[in-house]
């Protein structure tokens, strides 16, 4: 069955392992192939039970059939009837030979489903695993993606800090080079004009 082949060759693996030889396999990509398997699994176990149920029906009118028949080969011994006697006793010896093909094909199906089921609890424990990793991958990447805007943040500031407070030292208040001197300058200029103009206007 290609579908026990697959998972099994899958599942042996380690998680690492698995991730080491397929580097640009991402892990949601991971979780997303087990979820799959996962699906997969459920849709066979429920297959399973239906083929379960339909067998152990055959069984029973199977046994019903041979109930019947022998009750016949004992009807026909007790008459004599040798003419029916031997061909009753074939068809209970074939319905018997059915009811052990059935019994067989019952036990492949148990170990079937007890294969799959097995593999589904093998799967939701990977599923869990990288669930995990998934987590931390994410707090790695969210505390590199703080480290980085922090370190951002530090070097504008370093920046700031070196070409602004230096650059505001370097200037001097009475130069007329700093358009911000001049511009307060001119400001307090009018201030004073204005003042002048409300006291002479008095």
């Amino acid at each position: 069955m290609g579908l026990f082949e697959d998972f099994s060759a899958f599942l042996e693996m380690r998680l690492e392992e698995f991730l080491r030889s397929n580097p640009d396999l991402e892990l949601m990509a991971l979780e997303e192939k087990l979820r799959e398997q996962e699906e997969e699994t459920i849709r066979l176990l429920a297959d399973l039970r239906l083929r379960e149920k339909k067998i152990q029906d055959e069984i029973l009118a199977t046994a019903q059939e041979v109930q019947r028949w022998h009750v016949r080969i004992e009807k026909a011994k007790a008459a004599q009837r040798l003419d029916l006697l031997k061909p009753a006793e074939e068809r209970e010896a074939a319905l018997l030979r059915q009811g052990n093909q059935l019994w067989g094909q019952m036990d492949v199906i148990k170990n079937r489903m007890k294969q799959t089921t097995e593999l589904h609890q093998q799967i939701q424990a990977r599923k869990q695993e990288v669930k995990v990793k998934v987590a931390e991958a994410q707090a790695q990447a969210k505390a590199a993606k703080a480290s980085a805007s922090q370190a951002a943040y530090e070097q504008v500031e370093q920046k700031w800090q070196t070409s602004g407070w230096n650059q505001s030292y370097r200037f001097n208040s009475s130069s007329a080079a700093d358009p911000l001197e001049q511009q307060f300058k001119q400001w307090e200029t009018e201030e004073e004009l204005e003042r002048l103009k409300r006291q002479m206007g008095r």
